[in-house]
């Protein structure tokens, strides 16, 4: 998947139109990857900005990439590749995600406690209630009944309220928000006003937190950072919030509604769960591989000239790693077109890769394990409710999702 030449190369590579592209079936890279993936190392235009970038796809180059020195997470320079017209907040208020070397080492650390393997098991229980609760709602409405509004969004949503001591009545104010911010259809201005929203609330909640600190992540930041001495302001707090809130559930909710019609649209894997439950942790693994939905969400900025795949990437130039073409590499997932539930490879790069691989990465994989495990035996005859194809699908958004889920049963 290399280039074969042995000279950096600073050609680029024309694009028929701007990137992103969209996917003619919801679980396949859109057919222009395949020039590209030949390529591995080509350029594109980014539509909105007009900015002409570098994109990756071979499954080595990426790993190679993200734990290279030389790039750089941070939104900051002028050329990191936005593929919409970002409002100045989305340079500058990050958190971890967007941060470099010490800096991204010390914030995250903060948050990292919460989100142990260790830490995460022992929330089993309680997940499992969540889940089951949703499913009970999710059940008492008469079909068609729109899963990702009703379940999908608001299991993940639930948990990861509780883990930032956020009262759960303000769930359709944070799935309101994560869509304007994270939505494929969303403009500069909305996007904004959300971001002013949502840190209006959370100034608010740590204000609260502060006179009455609880037993969530929030309160326990606080509380580490005045043990240890720490300089801090509200901002990285509330930067820290927004990110876990939007990373937390929008993500995971993304994941639940592909993955479980993913199933739907491929009986035998969905028979083979069903007659093995034991299969469930390695379909998690199928299913974050298959679907990718952060196939452009892992951008990066060349902070000095780098030559890779054959190419020349030039210091100040945007990078985009594409999972989703990394994850159909056939030298690492031999049949990649193929979703096979008994695969279970943890080779995927559907949580990144490096320093910034998701820390929320195990709680994500027992929130999807729980939910289909309960999910088809608890409604073994749970149906789409319309061919998939017709299914509204969030093209162009950081986090490729469905708009709704119409399923019967």
């Amino acid at each position: 998947m290399t280039s074969t030449s042995t000279e950096p190369e600073t050609g680029q590579v024309p694009a028929d139109k701007d990137f992103p592209y969209q996917r003619t079936c919801p679980f396949t890279p859109p057919p222009e990857y395949a020039e590209m993936i030949e390529e591995d190392v080509s350029q594109v235009l980014l539509r909105g900005s007009g900015l002409r970038i570098w994109t990756v796809t071979g499954y080595d180059t990426i790993r190679e990439l993200l734990t290279d020195p030389r790039v750089s997470a941070s939104r900051k320079h002028a050329n990191f590749p936005f593929y919409f017209i970002a409002p100045p907040e989305y340079r500058t208020e990050t958190s971890f995600i967007g941060y470099d070397g010490e800096e991204h080492l010390r914030t995250r650390r903060k948050a990292a406690l919460t989100f142990t393997h260790r830490q995460v098991q022992r929330l089993r229980p309680r997940i499992e209630e969540i889940v089951d609760t949703h499913l009970d709602k999710m059940l008492s409405l008469s079909p068609p009944v729109d899963m990702h509004r009703v379940f999908s969004l608001a299991v993940p949503m639930t948990v990861i309220c509780e883990l930032l001591g956020i009262p759960q009545d303000r769930h359709d104010f944070f799935i309101k928000h994560g869509t304007a911010l994270l939505g494929g259809h969303s403009t500069t201005d909305e996007r904004q006003a959300a971001i002013v929203e949502v840190n209006a609330y959370i100034s608010e909640l740590i204000r609260t937190k502060r006179r009455e600190p609880g037993d969530d992540l929030l309160s326990r930041a606080m509380a580490d950072y005045k043990a240890s001495g720490e300089q801090y302001t509200d901002r990285d707090l509330f930067n820290m919030v927004r990110l876990l809130m939007n990373g937390g559930h929008e993500t995971t909710a993304s994941q639940i509604s592909l993955g479980t019609a993913c199933l739907l649209e491929h009986p035998d894997q969905l028979e083979l769960l069903r007659n093995d439950p034991s299969l469930v942790k390695p379909a998690v693994e199928e299913l974050i591989r298959f679907a990718t939905i952060g196939d452009t969400a892992v951008p990066r900025v060349a902070l000095e000239d780098i030559e890779i795949g054959g190419k020349l990437i030039r210091a100040g130039d945007g990078i985009l790693c594409l999972g989703l073409a990394a994850n159909r590499d056939p030298e690492v997932f031999p049949d990649p077109d193929r979703l096979d539930i008994t695969r279970g490879s943890r080779k995927h790069l559907g949580f990144g890769h490096g320093v910034h691989h998701c820390i929320g990465a195990d709680l994500a994989r027992l929130e999807l394990e729980i939910v289909w495990s309960k999910l088809f035996h608890r409604i073994p005859t749970l149906r789409l409710a319309q061919p998939f194809d017709r299914v509204p699908r969030k093209e162009g958004a950081v986090i490729y999702s469905v708009w709704e889920l119409p399923v019967a049963w």
